[in-house]
């Protein structure tokens, strides 16, 4: 992740509610991905679900990428297929 695309990320995070709601959704699924594998031992309901958070937290993951991204454009910045690290 570049200078200039971590400075937006943290300056869009202080000012837009949309990457604000995705980040906290993004942490309440990662919270929830940390109970899980606390236990070394899953069901298979537990293990799907385990599944299913990965899928939404990559999910929204990428959405606040795409929003980065649209604002690094609208701004000027680059856009050569760089992604916000995961």
């Amino acid at each position: 992740m570049s200078i200039a695309t971590r400075e937006l990320r943290e300056q869009l995070l202080s000012s837009n509610a949309e990457l604000q709601r995705l980040a906290q959704e993004h942490s309440q699924y990662e919270l929830q991905v940390q109970q899980l594998t606390k236990d070394p031992y899953l069901s298979v309901e537990d293990m799907n679900r385990l599944a299913a958070l990965k899928k939404m937290k990559l999910r929204v993951k990428d959405e606040m990428e795409q929003l980065i991204a649209r604002h690094l454009h609208a701004r000027g910045g680059s856009n050569d297929s760089e992604h916000v690290s995961r």
